[in-house]
C-alpha cells in the first residue's frame, strides 16, 4: 500500500532579519525543523499552516507566498513507510509574538516519559543555512530561502 503524508510549514522571518525554526525532541530523537504540522483529512493546505501556526505558536498568521513543495522522492524520518511530500509557505504574523524563545538550541527539560518536546528560536540571518536544519526537505528549503530573500 502506497502512503503519503502530507506536512505544511511556515517561514516566518522578523524585522531583525531572523527565522525562526523549531527544536524538537521527537521519539528520542532531536531536530530542527520549520514550525508547521500534517495536513489533516478535509483542510487545505492554507487552512493547515494557519491552524498548525495557532496550535505550536499561539499566533495569527497570513499567508503571504508558497515558497516550494518537495519535488523528489523522500521516505518519513519515523517510518520507512510512508512518503514525505512538504509544503512551505512565508507567513507573516497577523497577532503578537509571544511564544517564549529559546536562548539555545534544544534549550528545554524533557521530563520523564515524554516522547516529544518543543521549542522555538530564532536564528540570524548570518547563521541561517541547510545546515541549521535537520531534515533532508528542509535543508533544500533552507537553501532556497537564503538564495531567494
Amino acid at each position: 500500500m502506497k502512503v503519503f503524508t502530507v506536512r505544511v510549514y511556515g517561514i516566518m522571518i522578523n524585522e531583525q532579519k531572523q527565522v525562526l525554526v523549531s527544536d524538537e525532541y521527537i521519539r528520542g530523537g532531536y531536530y530542527t525543523k520549520f514550525p508547521g504540522g500534517g495536513l489533516e483529512f478535509g483542510e487545505g493546505t492554507l487552512e493547515c499552516i494557519i491552524r498548525e501556526w495557532k496550535e505550536e505558536l499561539d499566533q495569527d498568521v497570513e499567508v503571504v507566498e508558497h515558497i516550494y513543495t518537495t519535488d523528489f522522492f523522500q521516505i518519513s524520518a519515523f517510518d520507512n513507510s510512508s512518503q514525505i511530500i512538504s509544503i512551505y509557505y512565508l507567513v507573516k504574523p497577523v497577532s503578537p509574538f509571544t511564544k517564549p524563545v529559546l536562548a539555545n538550541p534544544f534549550d528545554f527539560e524533557i521530563p520523564e516519559g515524554v516522547t516529544q518536546v518543543e521549542g522555538v528560536r530564532w536564528i540570524d540571518w548570518d547563521s541561517f543555512s541547510a545546515e541549521t536544519v535537520t531534515l533532508p526537505i528542509d535543508k533544500v528549503l533552507a537553501a532556497l530561502v537564503k538564495e531567494r530573500y
